[in-house]
């Protein structure tokens, strides 16, 4: 029978649900988790900073929050930023590695500085010439807005008349959009927990993309994990995805996702720092494989909580 003690964390604010376009995961996120933490003892509340202002953790005498919010408004740095302001110990990255990890254009410009694959891209707006994006990129591509997660917004387009609906469908999501290459081959995700990464996930779609279908909607996605990978190649895939959440500065735990072409050659695509935590999510699915079960790796997380 396992036993875990669990430390007095005092009171902890379960932050849930929030104004970004991924609130509905969030509630779902932020329920298993709170369900997760009063399971083990700890004294936790849902808060939802769309229903109650921030300064009311304050108020209401809160000592910790765990971050259950997912994109804008939650994982981007400006929760972590009013968090701190009070004083609040909270899980998760900083402001700074939040924002970078948010912005998938300048995560890019990082990763590409010390050397981490990433695919190709061009910034674009209306009046981008198609011919010229995709004679740099090649056909098909990806159009998706740079600050949004759950690939909201996100296009794989073949042609020129898609062209323009998939940079409007972007556009509505962000200010910046992104044309990026490309590239087939395994959809993977390296879960990193404190300074350890977590086994690698394998993900198929029976469509043609990871997309906010496939990952909320269809229910012939398939998980693996183990991956299935060589032993040496998965080793590799982790010690690069936990370089590429260290170069963003990020701390406690993340998830970066990849694309491993048919060379091997792994592309890094994102690090999510917020990820999503309802029992058959990614992060928890590789604890699981590692021994860590979810109220042991809920609790962890809070253990890791940030502290500036």
């Amino acid at each position: 029978m396992r036993v875990m003690r669990v430390p007095d964390y005092g009171k902890v604010a379960v932050l849930l649900g929030g104004r970004s376009a991924e609130r509905e995961i969030s509630l779902k996120s932020g329920a298993a988790v709170l369900e997760a933490l009063l399971s083990e003892g700890v004294d936790a509340y849902p808060f939802d900073p769309a229903h109650q202002p921030m300064e009311t953790l304050q108020q209401q005498g809160f000592n910790r929050a765990f971050i259950a919010l997912h994109g804008r408004y939650g994982e981007d740095g400006s929760v972590q930023g009013a968090l701190e302001l009070m004083g609040l110990p909270y899980t998760g990255s900083g402001v700074l590695a939040s924002a970078l990890a948010m912005d998938k254009w300048r995560t890019k410009l990082i990763w590409q500085a010390v050397g981490i694959s990433t695919p190709r891209y061009l910034i674009i707006d209306a009046q981008s010439d198609f011919d010229e994006v995709a004679a740099y990129l090649d056909l098909p591509l990806i159009i998706k807005p740079a600050r949004e997660g759950s690939t909201i917004g996100l296009s794989k387009i073949e042609s020129k008349k898609d062209f323009s609906n998939a940079y409007q469908l972007a556009a509505q999501h962000d200010s910046i959009v992104l044309a990026e290459q490309f590239i087939e081959g395994k959809e993977l995700t390296a879960a990193i927990l404190g300074e350890t990464p977590l086994p690698l996930v394998r993900i198929e779609v029976t469509g043609e993309l990871y997309d906010y279908h496939a990952k909320y909607v269809a229910n012939d996605t398939r998980y693996f994990c183990p991956s299935g990978l060589p032993d040496e190649l998965s080793r590799q895939l982790q010690a690069q995805a936990l370089q590429a959440h260290r170069i963003l500065g990020c701390a406690g735990w993340s998830r970066v996702d990849l694309i491993l072409d048919k060379n091997d050659q792994p592309y890094f695509l994102e690090t999510n720092t917020s990820p999503g935590m309802t029992d058959h999510s990614l992060v928890p699915m590789a604890a699981k494989v590692a021994g860590i079960p979810f109220e042991e790796l809920v609790v962890k997380i809070l253990a890791l909580s940030y502290v500036e």
